[in-house]
């Protein structure tokens, strides 16, 4: 067994174990193998162990990748900002774009997709503690994107919600942000919104993504965990 598969096992036993501890089934949870910066070699490994949705901060090295990939069967993930001029070429080849964070971008990506002939799941970035470094929707915006999504051309697909809580070394301290998007979600559905177009709850990582499933997340992005300790290159580089 590779090393990248032995890193996978363990974390879909940690998966499976968060969601037993509070009355879970392990299959509602989806693992996203956060893959930026790793060479397409490491996704084959991961691949070969029977990963197969895959996570990408960057438009470009997303494409590239699938490129790489084409004959994999792959569904791709981009989980970080998205500008509004890289959404059509997202909506051209990303699965799910967890990066939705204006009812501007939504329809961007919506029209974006239409026209490809595509439908994109998406999750809007909900943007909890206003952290000036981080990108999302404040919670005071995300009435107009929810009222907007029953309107979009069919090119975009409302699932669900996407979380980056703050930075802590204990995850119990993340639980808070977790629930608080969870309760959210669960007020908004209460007020009309379909549920189906917020059964999804993206939230947790390699630090914490146990608390994450204990508070409902539904699927969580993990990277370091099973692919190691990334390198980053100097800038410029």
């Amino acid at each position: 067994m590779s090393e990248i598969a032995g890193n996978l096992a363990r974390v879909r036993e940690r998966i499976a174990d968060a969601a037993l501890r509070v009355g879970r089934r392990p299959e509602g949870v989806r693992l996203v193998a956060v893959s930026k910066t790793f060479p397409i070699e490491r996704l084959r490994e991961a691949y070969a162990a029977g990963q197969r949705e895959f996570g990408e901060n960057k438009v470009q090295e997303a494409l590239q990748k699938m490129d790489a990939g084409a004959d994999m069967q792959i569904g791709w993930h981009l989980v970080g900002h998205l500008q509004s001029n890289k959404a059509k070429k997202a909506a051209a080849r990303c699965h799910w774009i967890q990066a939705i964070d204006s009812e501007d971008l939504l329809r961007r990506v919506d029209e974006a997709a239409a026209a490809a002939g595509r439908v994109v799941d998406v999750l809007v970035q909900v943007d909890l503690a206003l952290e000036p470094t981080k990108h999302g929707a404040p919670l005071d915006q995300m009435p107009a994107i929810l009222r907007a999504a029953p309107s979009l051309e069919g090119g975009a697909r409302l699932r669900g919600l996407m979380l980056l809580p703050p930075l802590v070394d204990d995850p119990e301290r993340a639980r808070p942000w977790f629930r608080q998007l969870r309760e959210a979600r669960d007020r908004w559905i209460g007020e009309g919104v379909p549920a189906e177009s917020l059964q999804e709850l993206s939230m947790g990582m390699s630090h914490d993504f146990e608390v994450a499933i204990e508070e409902g997340a539904t699927m969580v992005r993990v990277g370091s965990a099973i692919f190691g300790t990334r390198g980053y290159a100097p800038v410029g580089a």
